[in-house]
């Protein structure tokens, strides 16, 4: 368990460096050229030709339907959203060079772009947007057949491998593989099984592994999982909510349905999905002005907002916070930032980072929320995050938390304190500095035991807080300074490769729970 914590950290701190929406989109885009090389070898079936026609209708008609309907709700154009709507449609639908069916590409392309404002609630879309074009096109080809439907050509063994490495690497990005996993399992499952009885009431022998392998390289379940039922927006904020739904989907995607002269297939069985996401939380992007800023610490900035919307969350759990900008960089303009405040704290919301102002280049998102000022309205698109405390208070708790990684501790011990409830709780904190020390006071009132990592003996310590006194934060220190780390469960929150470097000792811990940071 330590190991695999470790790996995945490491690798998670260099996918962090990109955006979530960014990465996907070049994890889309080279897709595509793999898939044009292929066609050039006639190892798919799309020629070179039908593929770049398709995907230049795709691309067009989705920026400039987004284009205007941002235009005129006055909100700033995404345009990877519109590329990514393009690029997973080019992969669903049945590329060609033929006028008619070029014309049903660009109304599924339109429909898609136009359902993340119609069918949406307060702000936030409801369906997959491309499952809900190749939808519209299926139906449409009903009548009008000449129009093209959905035909899922990218489940194909050719494309397989490509589509898990890239695949994988959004996965581990957007830390949906758990939930990719139930789904595939799933549908694979469901869909052996289907074949079996169909087989078996055709009087037909069969082998489980003639069957598997072709489930597995030959069908859409690897490309639907990675690239559309990963999409956050879409899935409910707990996790055991996110599997129920990854295994409605798999059951319907692995025994399509038939409804009439259609099935349940693969687009359809993903809008199912998000409806059951939806009754799970009703997801809306919440409305926020900023009240106040302030430093904690020479380099972190406090932001204090009053929420206007229903909102609620846990604390432990992050929200994203989306800071239009012109211009933005490979990061986007969304950024994570776990909660500060407690639950009882509403309406005001409190967020904390590093300011940066000592790290140069500064990003764009952090240069534009540099910029907004008291009285200035934002809205967070979300909150998520499983990064909770054991529900039985008798659980005794390992905090770590690694300079800016403090602040869901902060939310949960004033949560505990507002309960009015006691936990056998030890935090280590390491700071850079005693300077660094964020939050205290917060922290002080909590009662906790405290062990501080900095290069300089704090200051006023309070009696239940001891300072590490140069012992170094590896696994060999961490088991110094908390002895019975066995007995507890363990949460750490901060950068991905301090995770990475205490994983030997934390694997001790009767669980461990990690929170990684992946800059700003």
């Amino acid at each position: 368990m330590g190991t695999l914590t470790a790996v995945w950290n490491r690798v998670f701190a260099v996918l962090g460096r990109v955006s979530m929406y960014r990465l996907v989109y070049i994890a889309l885009a080279a897709l595509a050229v793999i898939a044009l090389v292929l066609s050039l070898l006639d190892l798919v079936a799309p020629g070179p030709v039908e593929l770049i026609a398709t995907l230049l209708v795709l691309a067009a008609v989705c920026s400039g339907v987004d284009a205007a309907a941002q235009r005129m709700l006055g909100l700033p154009w995404r345009v990877e959203s519109s590329l990514i709507t393009a690029h997973i449609l080019l992969f669903v639908l049945r590329p060609t060079l033929e006028l008619a069916g070029l014309a049903g590409i660009a109304i599924a392309a339109a429909v898609a772009s136009l359902s993340k404002y119609v069918l949406a609630w307060r702000g936030r879309h409801i369906f997959n947007p491309a499952a809900v074009g190749a939808t519209a096109l299926t139906l449409l080809s009903l009548a009008w057949p000449q129009l093209g439907s959905s035909a899922w050509w990218v489940g194909t063994p050719a494309l397989a491998a490509p589509v898990i490495v890239l695949g994988f690497a959004v996965l581990l990005r957007t830390e949906k593989l758990r939930v990719v996993a139930v789904f595939l399992v799933t549908a694979v499952a469901v869909a052996v099984v289907r074949t079996a009885a169909q087989s078996q009431a055709a009087g037909l022998e069969m082998q489980i592994l003639d069957v598997l392998w072709p489930v597995l390289w030959s069908s859409p379940f690897l490309f639907l999982g990675a690239f559309m039922l990963s999409e956050p927006l879409t899935l409910p904020p707990r996790r055991w909510q996110q599997f129920t739904v990854a295994a409605v989907v798999g059951v319907l995607a692995g025994w399509p349905i038939p409804i009439g002269d259609i099935t349940l297939g693969q687009e359809r069985a993903l809008l199912i999905g998000n409806l059951v996401a939806f009754a799970f939380a009703l997801r809306t992007a919440v409305r926020l002005t900023l009240v106040a800023r302030s430093e904690p610490t020479p380099t972190v900035e406090e932001l204090t907002f009053r929420v206007h919307d229903r909102l609620a969350f846990l604390p432990g759990q992050y929200l994203e916070l989306e800071v239009p900008h012109r211009h933005p960089d490979a990061r986007g303009t969304r950024r994570e930032f776990s909660i500060v405040s407690a639950p009882e704290d509403l309406p005001l919301l409190k967020v904390a980072f590093k300011d940066g102002k000592s790290t140069k280049p500064l990003s764009s998102y952090k240069k534009a929320l540099a910029r907004v000022q008291p009285g200035d309205d934002l809205a967070i698109t979300g909150v998520w995050g499983d990064f909770l405390l054991p529900k039985r208070d008798a659980a005794p708790i390992l905090m770590v938390a690694a300079g800016i990684g403090v602040t869901p501790f902060v939310s949960q011990l004033r949560h505990l304190g507002a309960a009015g409830r006691e936990r056998d709780i030890v935090l280590v904190y390491v700071a850079s500095d005693a300077s660094e020390l964020a939050f205290r006071s917060e922290i002080e009132a909590s009662g906790a035991r405290v062990v501080v990592f900095t290069r300089d003996r704090p200051a006023d310590l309070p009696r239940h807080w001891q300072w590490a006194q140069g012992v170094r934060l590896d696994a060999d220190g961490l088991i110094r300074v908390v002895p019975d780390i066995a007995s507890r469960h363990a949460y750490i929150s901060g950068p991905a490769g301090l995770i990475a470097e205490l994983a030997p000792a934390l694997e001790r811990a009767r669980s461990i729970t990690t929170d990684a940071f992946s800059g700003y």
